[in-house]
């Protein structure tokens, strides 16, 4: 689908920092892309009308960072 370019460019980021030595950054950029992938499937399957949600699975409060 279209939108799969996200996971490329989380990938991309990923790798870059368990290169660069970023562990936690690394682990992070995991969570995100599981998070995007629970949420392409959402939309895949009709269930993009449900609120949305601006904290990850981690507990950390994202509070729309990157809207403005």
């Amino acid at each position: 689908m279209q939108d799969d370019w996200i996971l490329d460019v989380l990938a991309d980021l990923r790798a870059f920092a368990a290169a660069n030595h970023l562990p936690r950054t690394a682990e992070q950029l995991d969570d995100a892309a599981l998070i995007a992938l629970a949420e392409l499937s959402a939309q895949r399957e009709g269930n993009a009308g449900r609120p949305h949600d601006t904290s990850a699975a981690s507990g950390t409060d994202l509070g729309g960072a990157g809207t403005g």
